[in-house]
Protein backbone atom coordinates (compact mmCIF):
# COMPACT_ATOMS: atom_id res chain seq x y z
CA UNK A 1 0.00 0.00 0.00
CA UNK A 2 1.62 3.04 -0.81
CA UNK A 3 1.96 6.05 1.73
CA UNK A 4 0.88 9.70 0.07
CA UNK A 5 2.30 12.96 1.13
CA UNK A 6 -0.47 13.28 2.85
CA UNK A 7 -0.28 10.71 5.19
CA UNK A 8 3.27 11.59 5.75
CA UNK A 9 2.44 15.42 6.69
CA UNK A 10 -0.95 14.07 9.13
CA UNK A 11 0.81 10.91 10.49
CA UNK A 12 2.79 13.05 13.35
CA UNK A 13 -0.07 15.25 14.33
CA UNK A 14 -2.44 12.30 14.83
CA UNK A 15 0.25 10.13 16.64
CA UNK A 16 0.45 13.42 18.65
CA UNK A 17 -3.35 13.31 19.55
CA UNK A 18 -3.20 9.66 20.67
CA UNK A 19 -0.59 10.46 22.87
CA UNK A 20 -2.68 13.88 24.90
CA UNK A 21 -5.82 11.92 24.57
CA UNK A 22 -4.58 9.62 26.95
CA UNK A 23 -2.79 11.97 29.36
CA UNK A 24 -4.80 13.77 32.49
CA UNK A 25 -6.97 16.33 31.30
CA UNK A 26 -4.85 19.26 31.62
CA UNK A 27 -3.45 18.27 27.62
CA UNK A 28 -7.24 18.65 26.45
CA UNK A 29 -6.36 21.98 25.48
CA UNK A 30 -3.77 20.64 23.27
CA UNK A 31 -6.03 18.15 22.17
CA UNK A 32 -8.60 20.81 20.59
CA UNK A 33 -6.01 22.84 19.32
CA UNK A 34 -4.66 20.19 17.41
CA UNK A 35 -8.05 19.20 15.83
CA UNK A 36 -8.95 23.04 14.80
CA UNK A 37 -5.07 22.82 13.09
CA UNK A 38 -6.92 19.45 11.42
CA UNK A 39 -9.76 21.19 10.38
CA UNK A 40 -7.91 23.86 8.67
CA UNK A 41 -6.11 21.31 6.36
CA UNK A 42 -7.80 20.90 2.70
CA UNK A 43 -6.94 17.61 2.03
CA UNK A 44 -8.17 18.13 -1.26
CA UNK A 45 -5.66 20.23 -2.13
CA UNK A 46 -2.98 18.14 -0.33
CA UNK A 47 -3.74 15.37 -2.50
CA UNK A 48 -3.19 17.32 -5.47
CA UNK A 49 0.44 17.16 -4.73
CA UNK A 50 0.94 13.38 -4.89
CA UNK A 51 -1.18 13.48 -8.67
CA UNK A 52 0.60 12.45 -11.72
CA UNK A 53 0.33 15.80 -14.39
CA UNK A 54 -2.88 15.97 -15.42
CA UNK A 55 -1.72 15.91 -18.90
CA UNK A 56 -4.05 13.85 -21.19
CA UNK A 57 -4.57 12.30 -24.48
CA UNK A 58 -6.92 14.35 -26.88
CA UNK A 59 -7.81 11.47 -28.70
CA UNK A 60 -9.52 7.88 -28.40
CA UNK A 61 -6.20 6.41 -29.71
CA UNK A 62 -4.37 7.79 -27.40
CA UNK A 63 -6.36 6.49 -24.80
CA UNK A 64 -5.89 3.44 -26.57
CA UNK A 65 -9.62 2.89 -26.70
CA UNK A 66 -11.91 2.53 -29.77
CA UNK A 67 -15.37 1.69 -29.98
CA UNK A 68 -15.82 -2.01 -31.87
CA UNK A 69 -18.91 -3.09 -34.26
CA UNK A 70 -21.45 -3.36 -31.30
CA UNK A 71 -20.53 0.27 -30.64
CA UNK A 72 -18.77 -0.57 -26.96
CA UNK A 73 -15.70 1.08 -25.74
CA UNK A 74 -12.93 -1.10 -25.76
CA UNK A 75 -9.35 -1.28 -24.87
CA UNK A 76 -7.01 -1.63 -28.35
CA UNK A 77 -4.73 -4.08 -26.51
CA UNK A 78 -6.44 -6.15 -23.89
CA UNK A 79 -10.07 -5.57 -25.40
CA UNK A 80 -11.17 -4.62 -22.02
CA UNK A 81 -14.08 -2.20 -21.43
CA UNK A 82 -13.08 1.01 -19.48
CA UNK A 83 -11.33 1.52 -16.38
CA UNK A 84 -12.24 4.16 -14.47
CA UNK A 85 -9.93 3.44 -11.64
CA UNK A 86 -6.73 3.30 -13.68
CA UNK A 87 -4.72 4.49 -10.67
CA UNK A 88 -5.41 3.54 -7.09
CA UNK A 89 -5.65 6.20 -4.36
CA UNK A 90 -5.83 8.52 -6.89
CA UNK A 91 -9.44 9.30 -7.05
CA UNK A 92 -9.77 13.02 -8.55
CA UNK A 93 -6.78 12.06 -11.18
CA UNK A 94 -9.10 9.50 -12.26
CA UNK A 95 -11.78 11.50 -12.56
CA UNK A 96 -9.82 14.41 -14.31
CA UNK A 97 -9.06 11.13 -16.88
CA UNK A 98 -12.57 10.53 -16.82
CA UNK A 99 -14.07 13.64 -17.88
CA UNK A 100 -10.99 14.40 -20.54
CA UNK A 101 -11.71 10.91 -22.16
CA UNK A 102 -16.20 12.16 -21.91
CA UNK A 103 -14.71 15.88 -24.02
CA UNK A 104 -13.10 13.52 -26.55
CA UNK A 105 -16.50 11.34 -26.71
CA UNK A 106 -18.38 14.41 -26.70
CA UNK A 107 -16.53 15.37 -30.47
CA UNK A 108 -16.55 11.41 -31.58
CA UNK A 109 -20.80 11.49 -30.94
CA UNK A 110 -21.13 14.95 -32.86
CA UNK A 111 -18.99 13.26 -35.81
CA UNK A 112 -21.67 10.36 -35.90
CA UNK A 113 -24.36 12.85 -36.18
CA UNK A 114 -22.85 14.80 -39.19
CA UNK A 115 -21.11 11.39 -41.18
CA UNK A 116 -23.77 8.02 -39.92
CA UNK A 117 -27.39 10.46 -39.38
CA UNK A 118 -26.19 13.04 -42.16
CA UNK A 119 -27.17 15.96 -39.94
CA UNK A 120 -26.24 19.52 -40.44
CA UNK A 121 -24.39 21.41 -37.68
CA UNK A 122 -26.23 24.88 -37.23
CA UNK A 123 -24.66 27.64 -35.44
CA UNK A 124 -26.69 29.83 -33.11
CA UNK A 125 -27.12 32.63 -32.15
CA UNK A 126 -28.40 32.21 -35.94
CA UNK A 127 -27.30 36.62 -36.23
CA UNK A 128 -24.07 35.79 -34.06
CA UNK A 129 -20.81 38.20 -34.82
CA UNK A 130 -17.38 36.38 -35.33
CA UNK A 131 -16.08 37.27 -32.04
CA UNK A 132 -19.14 36.49 -29.48
CA UNK A 133 -19.59 32.78 -27.99
CA UNK A 134 -21.64 30.82 -30.07
CA UNK A 135 -23.38 27.21 -29.43
CA UNK A 136 -25.14 24.32 -32.22
CA UNK A 137 -27.86 22.12 -32.74
CA UNK A 138 -28.45 19.69 -35.21
CA UNK A 139 -30.52 19.22 -38.35
CA UNK A 140 -31.93 16.86 -41.46
CA UNK A 141 -31.89 18.49 -44.42
CA UNK A 142 -35.56 18.34 -44.54
CA UNK A 143 -36.01 19.59 -40.97
CA UNK A 144 -37.30 22.81 -41.66
CA UNK A 145 -39.21 21.81 -45.08
CA UNK A 146 -40.86 18.40 -44.42
CA UNK A 147 -44.31 19.04 -45.11
CA UNK A 148 -45.54 16.17 -42.50
CA UNK A 149 -43.82 15.12 -39.38
CA UNK A 150 -40.29 16.85 -37.01
CA UNK A 151 -38.89 15.31 -34.67
CA UNK A 152 -37.45 16.90 -31.95
CA UNK A 153 -34.84 15.63 -28.92
CA UNK A 154 -33.96 17.00 -26.26
CA UNK A 155 -31.62 15.71 -23.11
CA UNK A 156 -31.24 15.95 -19.77
CA UNK A 157 -28.52 17.80 -17.51
CA UNK A 158 -24.92 17.46 -16.88
CA UNK A 159 -21.88 16.76 -19.24
CA UNK A 160 -23.91 15.71 -22.49
CA UNK A 161 -24.50 16.78 -25.16
CA UNK A 162 -26.20 16.87 -28.51
CA UNK A 163 -26.92 13.21 -29.38
CA UNK A 164 -26.46 11.89 -26.28
CA UNK A 165 -28.82 10.41 -23.46
CA UNK A 166 -25.65 9.37 -21.08
CA UNK A 167 -21.90 9.67 -20.77
CA UNK A 168 -22.05 6.79 -18.20
CA UNK A 169 -23.92 4.41 -20.54
CA UNK A 170 -21.82 5.62 -23.81
CA UNK A 171 -18.56 4.34 -21.74
CA UNK A 172 -19.17 1.27 -19.94
CA UNK A 173 -22.15 0.56 -22.19
CA UNK A 174 -22.58 0.91 -25.91
CA UNK A 175 -23.42 3.51 -28.54
CA UNK A 176 -26.58 2.36 -28.92
CA UNK A 177 -28.02 2.57 -25.01
CA UNK A 178 -26.58 6.01 -24.36
CA UNK A 179 -26.76 8.16 -27.38
CA UNK A 180 -29.82 9.52 -29.69
CA UNK A 181 -28.47 7.73 -32.85
CA UNK A 182 -30.90 5.02 -32.53
CA UNK A 183 -33.77 7.39 -32.45
CA UNK A 184 -32.43 9.63 -35.30
CA UNK A 185 -31.94 6.98 -37.77
CA UNK A 186 -35.93 5.43 -36.95
CA UNK A 187 -36.88 8.64 -37.48
CA UNK A 188 -35.31 9.34 -40.27
CA UNK A 189 -36.30 5.79 -41.79
CA UNK A 190 -40.15 6.63 -41.03
CA UNK A 191 -40.02 9.77 -42.95
CA UNK A 192 -39.45 12.35 -40.03
CA UNK A 193 -37.45 15.62 -40.36
CA UNK A 194 -35.32 15.74 -36.93
CA UNK A 195 -33.88 18.70 -34.41
CA UNK A 196 -31.31 17.57 -31.95
CA UNK A 197 -31.08 20.34 -29.28
CA UNK A 198 -28.05 20.97 -27.55
CA UNK A 199 -29.10 22.89 -23.93
CA UNK A 200 -26.16 22.30 -22.01
CA UNK A 201 -24.18 24.03 -24.45
CA UNK A 202 -25.22 27.31 -22.51
CA UNK A 203 -21.19 29.17 -22.73
CA UNK A 204 -17.77 28.88 -23.58
CA UNK A 205 -14.71 28.36 -21.05
CA UNK A 206 -11.24 31.20 -21.65
CA UNK A 207 -8.90 32.00 -19.52
CA UNK A 208 -9.16 34.34 -17.03
CA UNK A 209 -7.29 37.64 -17.39
CA UNK A 210 -4.60 37.87 -14.71
CA UNK A 211 -5.13 41.64 -13.40
CA UNK A 212 -1.75 43.44 -13.16
CA UNK A 213 -1.18 45.16 -9.86
CA UNK A 214 0.73 48.62 -10.86
CA UNK A 215 3.78 49.17 -8.68
CA UNK A 216 3.74 51.59 -5.53
CA UNK A 217 7.13 52.89 -7.10
CA UNK A 218 5.93 54.23 -10.37
CA UNK A 219 4.92 57.36 -7.94
CA UNK A 220 7.30 59.37 -8.76
CA UNK A 221 6.16 62.29 -5.83
CA UNK A 222 7.63 59.38 -2.87
CA UNK A 223 11.17 59.75 -1.02
CA UNK A 224 13.20 57.39 -2.74
CA UNK A 225 13.46 55.21 0.55
CA UNK A 226 10.12 55.23 1.07
CA UNK A 227 9.77 53.63 -2.20
CA UNK A 228 12.48 51.16 -1.96
CA UNK A 229 10.38 50.27 1.70
CA UNK A 230 6.86 49.84 -0.39
CA UNK A 231 9.09 47.47 -3.47
CA UNK A 232 10.46 45.50 -0.62
CA UNK A 233 7.12 44.72 1.10
CA UNK A 234 5.65 43.93 -2.52
CA UNK A 235 8.34 41.73 -3.54
CA UNK A 236 7.65 40.10 0.02
CA UNK A 237 3.88 39.85 -0.14
CA UNK A 238 4.64 38.15 -4.36
CA UNK A 239 6.75 35.70 -2.39
CA UNK A 240 3.66 34.34 -0.30
CA UNK A 241 1.51 34.82 -2.62
CA UNK A 242 3.76 32.74 -5.21
CA UNK A 243 4.13 30.29 -2.29
CA UNK A 244 0.34 29.87 -1.44
CA UNK A 245 -0.59 29.39 -5.35
CA UNK A 246 2.20 26.51 -5.49
CA UNK A 247 -0.01 24.64 -2.36
CA UNK A 248 -3.06 25.73 -3.37
CA UNK A 249 -2.82 25.03 -7.20
CA UNK A 250 0.64 22.24 -7.75
CA UNK A 251 -0.74 21.17 -10.73
CA UNK A 252 -1.16 25.21 -12.42
CA UNK A 253 -4.50 24.75 -13.58
CA UNK A 254 -5.84 27.49 -15.59
CA UNK A 255 -8.08 29.71 -13.94
CA UNK A 256 -11.33 29.54 -16.78
CA UNK A 257 -14.30 32.26 -16.94
CA UNK A 258 -17.63 31.53 -18.13
CA UNK A 259 -18.61 33.46 -20.91
CA UNK A 260 -22.83 32.80 -22.11
CA UNK A 261 -24.12 32.28 -25.32
CA UNK A 262 -26.73 34.90 -26.10
CA UNK A 263 -30.31 33.70 -25.30
CA UNK A 264 -28.64 30.40 -24.74
CA UNK A 265 -27.67 30.72 -21.35
CA UNK A 266 -29.68 28.01 -19.99
CA UNK A 267 -31.19 25.02 -20.90
CA UNK A 268 -34.95 27.09 -21.14
CA UNK A 269 -33.64 29.49 -22.95
CA UNK A 270 -32.32 27.40 -25.42
CA UNK A 271 -35.61 25.70 -26.05
CA UNK A 272 -37.29 28.73 -26.36
CA UNK A 273 -34.34 30.22 -28.90
CA UNK A 274 -34.84 27.11 -30.92
CA UNK A 275 -38.61 27.37 -30.86
CA UNK A 276 -38.73 30.87 -31.93
CA UNK A 277 -35.91 30.41 -34.86
CA UNK A 278 -36.54 27.01 -36.34
CA UNK A 279 -39.24 24.53 -35.09
CA UNK A 280 -42.02 27.43 -35.40
CA UNK A 281 -40.50 28.11 -38.44
CA UNK A 282 -41.19 24.71 -39.78
CA UNK A 283 -43.29 23.52 -42.46
CA UNK A 284 -44.13 20.00 -40.42
CA UNK A 285 -48.00 19.83 -39.49
CA UNK A 286 -47.10 17.93 -36.98
CA UNK A 287 -44.29 18.22 -34.28
CA UNK A 288 -43.17 15.12 -31.73
CA UNK A 289 -40.70 15.70 -28.76
CA UNK A 290 -38.85 13.25 -26.71
CA UNK A 291 -37.18 14.83 -24.05
CA UNK A 292 -35.44 13.18 -21.25
CA UNK A 293 -35.06 13.98 -17.39
CA UNK A 294 -34.65 17.72 -17.48
CA UNK A 295 -35.18 18.16 -21.04
CA UNK A 296 -38.59 17.36 -19.74
CA UNK A 297 -38.46 20.37 -18.20
CA UNK A 298 -37.20 22.78 -20.37
CA UNK A 299 -40.14 21.68 -22.40
CA UNK A 300 -42.56 22.68 -20.13
CA UNK A 301 -41.23 25.77 -19.79
CA UNK A 302 -41.36 25.81 -23.56
CA UNK A 303 -45.50 25.45 -22.94
CA UNK A 304 -45.41 28.17 -20.69
CA UNK A 305 -43.59 30.89 -22.85
CA UNK A 306 -45.23 29.66 -25.86
CA UNK A 307 -48.25 28.14 -24.83
CA UNK A 308 -50.48 29.14 -28.01
CA UNK A 309 -47.81 28.03 -30.82
CA UNK A 310 -46.90 24.98 -29.02
CA UNK A 311 -50.26 23.84 -29.27
CA UNK A 312 -51.27 24.28 -32.32
CA UNK A 313 -48.31 23.09 -33.55
CA UNK A 314 -46.90 19.95 -31.37
CA UNK A 315 -49.03 16.88 -31.89
CA UNK A 316 -47.66 14.60 -28.40
CA UNK A 317 -44.83 14.61 -26.22
CA UNK A 318 -42.69 11.13 -24.92
CA UNK A 319 -40.98 12.38 -21.93
CA UNK A 320 -38.61 9.57 -20.11
CA UNK A 321 -38.08 10.51 -16.44
CA UNK A 322 -39.16 13.93 -16.66
CA UNK A 323 -38.24 15.91 -13.75
CA UNK A 324 -40.56 18.99 -14.60
CA UNK A 325 -42.74 19.86 -12.03
CA UNK A 326 -46.38 21.83 -12.86
CA UNK A 327 -46.75 22.93 -9.31
CA UNK A 328 -42.90 24.56 -9.00
CA UNK A 329 -43.18 26.05 -12.68
CA UNK A 330 -46.90 26.98 -12.35
CA UNK A 331 -47.66 25.62 -15.02
CA UNK A 332 -51.24 26.82 -15.92
CA UNK A 333 -54.58 24.94 -15.76
CA UNK A 334 -55.04 24.64 -19.94
CA UNK A 335 -51.41 23.67 -19.71
CA UNK A 336 -52.05 20.76 -17.93
CA UNK A 337 -55.38 19.65 -19.39
CA UNK A 338 -53.35 19.93 -22.62
CA UNK A 339 -50.25 17.94 -21.31
CA UNK A 340 -53.02 14.78 -20.09
CA UNK A 341 -54.15 14.36 -23.64
CA UNK A 342 -50.53 14.94 -25.56
CA UNK A 343 -48.27 13.94 -23.37
CA UNK A 344 -46.41 10.69 -21.61
CA UNK A 345 -44.02 10.40 -19.50
CA UNK A 346 -42.32 6.70 -19.17
CA UNK A 347 -41.04 6.43 -16.13
CA UNK A 348 -38.11 3.64 -13.97
CA UNK A 349 -40.13 0.89 -12.63
CA UNK A 350 -39.74 -2.98 -12.75
CA UNK A 351 -43.91 -2.95 -13.68
CA UNK A 352 -44.39 -4.36 -17.13
CA UNK A 353 -44.26 -1.94 -20.00
CA UNK A 354 -46.86 0.70 -20.34
CA UNK A 355 -48.49 -0.02 -17.12
CA UNK A 356 -49.73 2.94 -15.38
CA UNK A 357 -47.97 4.21 -12.74
CA UNK A 358 -49.60 6.13 -9.91
CA UNK A 359 -48.59 10.25 -9.83
CA UNK A 360 -49.01 12.89 -6.93
CA UNK A 361 -48.91 15.72 -10.19
CA UNK A 362 -52.41 16.69 -11.68
CA UNK A 363 -50.53 16.73 -15.06
CA UNK A 364 -49.59 14.09 -17.86
CA UNK A 365 -50.24 9.83 -17.26
CA UNK A 366 -46.92 7.81 -16.30
CA UNK A 367 -46.45 4.57 -17.40
CA UNK A 368 -43.60 2.19 -16.87
CA UNK A 369 -40.59 2.00 -18.83
CA UNK A 370 -40.03 -1.75 -17.66
CA UNK A 371 -36.91 -1.13 -16.29
CA UNK A 372 -35.40 0.64 -13.60
CA UNK A 373 -32.10 0.89 -14.36
CA UNK A 374 -30.32 4.07 -16.19
CA UNK A 375 -30.68 2.45 -19.46
CA UNK A 376 -34.16 3.57 -19.71
CA UNK A 377 -34.06 4.46 -23.91
CA UNK A 378 -32.19 1.24 -24.20
CA UNK A 379 -34.66 -0.76 -22.44
CA UNK A 380 -37.53 1.04 -24.97
CA UNK A 381 -36.06 0.26 -28.04
CA UNK A 382 -35.39 -3.92 -27.02
CA UNK A 383 -39.43 -3.87 -25.82
CA UNK A 384 -40.38 -2.64 -29.26
CA UNK A 385 -41.30 1.13 -27.84
CA UNK A 386 -38.43 2.45 -29.97
CA UNK A 387 -37.70 5.69 -31.46
CA UNK A 388 -41.90 6.83 -32.04
CA UNK A 389 -43.11 6.65 -28.55
CA UNK A 390 -45.30 9.39 -29.09
CA UNK A 391 -46.55 8.45 -32.41
CA UNK A 392 -47.29 4.58 -30.71
CA UNK A 393 -49.67 5.65 -28.15
CA UNK A 394 -50.84 9.15 -30.64
CA UNK A 395 -50.62 7.80 -33.81
CA UNK A 396 -50.86 10.36 -36.41
CA UNK A 397 -52.27 9.48 -40.41
CA UNK A 398 -48.84 9.48 -42.67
Amino acid sequence: MSITLSSLILLPIWISMAQIQQGDPDEKEKTTALKDLLSRIDLDELMKKDEPPLDFPDTLEGFEYAFNEKGQLRHIKTGEPFVFNYREDLHRWNQKRYEALGEIITKYVYELLEKDCNLKKISIPVDATESEPKSFIFMSEDALTNPQKLMVLIHGSGVVRAGQWARRLIINEDLDSGTQIPFIKRAMDEGYGVIVLNPNENYIEVEKPKIHVPSSSDSSDEPAEKRERKDKVSKETKKRRDFYEKYRNPQREKEMMQLYIRENGSPEEHAVYVWDHFIAQSAAENVFFVAHSYGGLAFVELMIQREADVKSKVTAVALTDSVHNVWHQEAGKTIREWMRENCCNWVSSSEPLDTSVESMLPDCPRVSAATECENIHGALQTRGAHLNLAVQVFPVSQ
